[in-house]
């Protein structure tokens, strides 16, 4: 007959401490929050900024991929010129940065 041995974590040797544990998962919520959720968050309020800072006559892009430039803005729409005379309305939260904008902040 064949034996069957079971060893345990925390059966002769010395019991983990609980403390260690929680300050691991601690330390890995702060890392999360500090690399992944508020370079986020900042970068949302700065399109936030720049959507609200948009004026008649600022080239845009929307997230369609659609150039344009601002003929018109109202409280949640911006109405963009595409080509001559040809105009469409879009929502303001469609609206990214110009690339020639992204390009002068680096």
């Amino acid at each position: 007959m064949k034996t069957l041995i079971l060893l345990t974590a925390g059966g002769s040797g010395q019991q983990a401490n609980p403390y260690s544990s929680m300050i691991m998962l601690v330390l890995i919520i702060v890392v999360f929050y500090f690399f992944m959720i508020r370079p986020q968050v900042k970068r949302q309020k700065e399109l936030k900024k720049y959507r609200e800072s948009l004026k008649k006559g600022d080239k845009i892009i929307t997230t369609g991929g659609i150039y344009g430039k601002v003929a018109e803005i109202n409280e949640n729409t911006i109405t963009i010129e595409v080509e001559e005379k040809m105009h469409l309305k879009i929502d303001k939260n469609a609206v990214l940065r110009d690339p020639s904008d992204l390009e002068q902040t680096k």
